[in-house]
């Protein structure tokens, strides 16, 4: 598929086919054999069928290379299960084991080549999706969002370009940001268990990111590659530049991909920008290539550059003045800005109306306007849009505590305004 062709909403590219044959699985034979071995001796005696099951390779390719192994006597046939030869690791074949294990401890399925990889993720490009209206109005339904807002973002997520949040404080800028994923929530991708580069082991798939569809396995699909949703990568002020390169693991000794790359496919939200461990400044140098390129450079612990696909829609979200953040030059690379609003009376009375029925809460107009009230006229504060969700969180925690159904009431919503805003009580 070109680049420029565009992907119908709930249409996915499939996976490469799977290798019948070692020279079509993309990764060096020996490799291919010191993992069977490593899997062998941890797991014990299996049947081909079940190493084929944790190499995720084909019975073609496990019987090439349980021959070879056999051959040279690093494992044997110990018997049968059903027609299935059961297989075990030989002495000399533990030996070489451990002296695998000690240069390298990865086990899990097959590795993917990086050409393999960035083929894959090029043909799974969220900018090739066509967003339309009726996507942005199904998947912000639980926001209250202005036409003028939800066109803004629609069009951004078109043109796959980045996405500056910027507002004031608890205007809603995270829940947006974590919304926008959604619009692509029916598109899958193929995620690889790991990817192989020159022997080093980068392992990408991350079960708390990738959420598998379970109907992913498929006749004639390479098991190397799981369909997932397309993934979802939040970070916040614990960002490092450190944490944006190859995380190396002196124990296992292979790699765990960086943020950017598990979010390749997907979104990838800086939370609370202008508030990290690095500097903005620092955070945009480094990003200003991918941003404009689409690529990023990872570095593997001897030093070496390798070159990796920078596919996702990046969401930076401040209360911060983006001016004072950046500098004109990178604003430009990020093609659209938004500011978000404090609520208006009438967004605020609907944002309370939503969070009182996803509570259970029967909504009562009256004590709602009395609030806004005292908000805006005894508190001097502006009508948040995260104020409903919060005042309604600790309504509902001290009818938990008190062990009683919660109710929105006058009393229980102004001990809620009291504790939330450190109202001084009332003198006696």
């Amino acid at each position: 598929m070109p680049p420029s062709a565009t992907v119908k909403a709930g249409t996915w590219p499939r996976p490469p086919a799977a290798p019948d044959k070692i020279e079509d699985v993309g990764v060096r034979r020996g490799f291919l054999e010191e993992l069977l071995l490593k899997i062998l001796y941890l797991s014990g005696p299996l049947t081909l069928p079940e190493l084929g099951e944790l190499i995720r390779l084909t019975p073609q390719v496990v019987e090439e290379l349980f021959r070879r192994l056999r051959a040279e006597q690093l494992c044997q046939v110990t018997g049968m299960v059903g027609h299935a030869r059961r297989v075990a690791i030989s002495t000399s074949g533990r030996s070489r084991a451990l002296e695998l294990l000690s240069h390298n401890q990865y086990t899990g399925p097959a590795p993917v080549s990086l050409e393999s990889y960035v083929k894959q993720v090029r043909l799974q490009s969220q900018r090739d999706v066509a967003v339309r209206p009726a996507a942005m109005e199904r998947a912000l339904a639980h926001l209250v969002l202005d036409e003028k807002t939800v066109s803004q973002l629609g069009t951004a997520l078109n043109s796959g370009g980045s996405i500056f949040l910027y507002g004031p404080t608890g205007a809603g800028k995270t829940t947006i940001a974590e919304a926008l994923p959604r619009v692509l929530a029916e598109d899958m991708v193929w995620i690889p268990h790991s990817v192989e580069i020159d022997g080093q082991i980068i392992a990408v798939h991350d079960p708390l990111i990738h959420k598998v569809v379970q109907s992913s396995h498929e006749a004639g699909n390479d098991a190397r590659w799981v369909l997932c949703q397309r993934p979802v990568v939040v970070v916040g002020g614990e960002l490092t530049i450190e944490m944006l390169d190859l995380q190396f693991n002196p124990v296992t000794k292979f790699y765990s991909a960086p943020g950017q790359m598990k979010a390749n496919n997907g979104v990838l939200i800086i939370d609370d920008f202008g508030r990290q461990r690095v500097r903005p400044e620092e955070l945009l140098n480094r990003w200003v290539v991918p941003l404009d390129r689409r690529i990023d450079f990872l570095t593997l612990a001897g030093g070496k550059k390798i070159e990796i696909p920078f596919e996702s829609l990046v969401v930076f979200a401040t209360n911060m003045d983006p001016a004072q953040l950046v500098d004109a030059a990178f604003l430009r690379r990020i093609h659209t800005k938004v500011r978000i609003e404090n609520s208006s009376d009438e967004q605020f009375r609907e944002i309370f109306q939503h969070v009182c029925k996803d509570a259970e809460l029967e909504y009562n107009p009256g004590l709602i306007d009395g609030l806004m009230d005292t908000l805006t006229n005894k508190l001097k504060e502006p009508l948040r849009n995260c104020y409903p969700r919060d005042l309604v969180n600790k309504i509902c925690s001290a009818a938990r505590y008190e062990g009683r159904k919660p109710e929105l009431t006058q009393q229980a919503l102004m001990r809620a305004v009291e504790s939330y805003f450190l109202v001084e009580p009332p003198a006696n």
